[in-house]
């Protein structure tokens, strides 16, 4: 898979599938995709490469762990996410995708947040927190 931001300036690659994707619905997705969910892929760091400059944004995650996000100064497209230090992923988000058809949700999380006008089609799995 490959994608990147809005400008181009942010490029990544994989070289393996997501070990999970879905939706979440938490607070802190909608601010920041300005959306009711988002469209989240998990990589591990040692599958994934990324090129570009790019600016980050923390947050305190549920877990009490911080939550990164690291945008584009240029163009500010959401491109990666990272949580704290030590953990070996990488987010990405499904709209980056060159093909955005690759991504393929499993489930849907945090749905206790989720919005009442954002309800999507299939019958995913649905966790009202994080799953274990």
């Amino acid at each position: 898979m490959k994608g990147g931001c809005l400008c181009g300036s942010v490029r990544y690659e994989t070289i393996a599938a997501p070990q999970y994707s879905g939706f979440c619905h938490c607070r802190d997705c909608q601010k920041a995709t300005g959306t009711g969910h988002s469209c989240y892929m998990i990589f591990s760091r040692s599958d994934f490469s990324w090129s570009g400059d790019v600016r980050s944004y923390a947050v305190t995650g549920e877990s009490g762990q911080p939550s990164y996000r690291h945008f584009c100064p240029n163009c500010g497209s959401i491109v990666l996410g990272s949580g704290p230090d030590g953990d070996d992923r990488w987010t990405i988000y499904g709209g980056t995708l060159d093909d955005p058809s690759e991504f393929v949700p499993q489930d849907a999380i945090m749905t206790r947040s989720r919005q009442p006008w954002d309800h999507m089609a299939g019958n995913l799995p649905e966790f009202e927190g994080m799953p274990e």
